[in-house]
């Protein structure tokens, strides 16, 4: 299992989540879906963050995560709106200034991976153009091309496709797809577009006021109305 939630509580930004328990194992795409409040952000957060703010227990790869904290920082990448990088700097000056940071850096993949995404096409003038000029789209690509090029194991992605056209949402899952397809990264994402949970997720989980009321597989979840209660994955 690449990241385990046992029994996990607390208070995060005016939300509490409550006796939160699931498993994700590598490879797979894992929605969480619930309305505003719910407690989607906090946990993202719990993850992502570098000091413990919760009671229980939450493992990545096998190990308590904020026990080695350090080391796992740069298998980890948080994309959000609210993520800051330097935004007078171009995404080349970011990559620049940034990747000493990283064990894993690797400026080929991170070039890569910009020319790939249609947002950049791999234009030199948007390489180089401060992040607070690019759109909302362009920034988040722009973020996950740089946690593709620090060999990232796990995605947090906090309602990245929210207000994207359906153009740039497909070609957006496309770039998801390939980096789930070598079997050792796994992305854990909020969403609340129906669709994405229905078409694009191998697992979802339903958060409300804090719990987690359900966690199962898409599959069964949407087409034969199973919710697993038990809120754990089968490798």
């Amino acid at each position: 299992m690449i990241l385990e939630f046992q029994n996990v509580s607390g208070i995060g930004r005016g939300f509490c989540l409550k006796n939160i328990s699931f498993q994700i194992p590598k490879g797979y795409l894992v929605g969480l879906a619930g309305k505003n409040g719910a407690g989607k952000t906090t946990l993202l957060h719990y993850i992502a963050d570098g000091k413990k703010q919760y009671t229980g227990s939450i493992r990545f790869k096998g190990k308590e995560l904020h026990d080695s904290h350090t080391l796992y920082r740069n298998q980890i990448a948080f994309v959000a709106d609210e993520v800051s990088f330097f935004k007078k700097y171009s995404a080349r000056q970011n990559a620049k200034l940034l990747a000493p940071f990283y064990m894993e850096w690797d400026w080929d993949i991170f070039l890569r991976a910009t020319q790939e995404m249609e947002v950049f096409s791999g234009e030199k003038r948007k390489l180089d153009t401060p992040l607070a000029n690019l759109s909302r789209g362009e920034y988040l690509c722009f973020q996950m091309a740089f946690a593709i090029a620090h060999h990232t194991r796990l995605y947090l992605l906090d309602e990245v496709t929210s207000g994207m056209d359906p153009v740039f949402r497909k070609e957006f899952f496309r770039l998801v797809s390939r980096i789930l397809m070598p079997g050792d990264a796994s992305v854990l994402m909020t969403t609340h577009i129906k669709e994405e949970m229905e078409e694009k997720m191998d697992y979802i989980g339903i958060l409300e006021e804090g719990r987690l009321i359900s966690f199962g597989e898409a599959l069964d979840m949407f087409c034969e109305g199973k919710q697993d209660s038990s809120a754990n994955l089968k490798p």
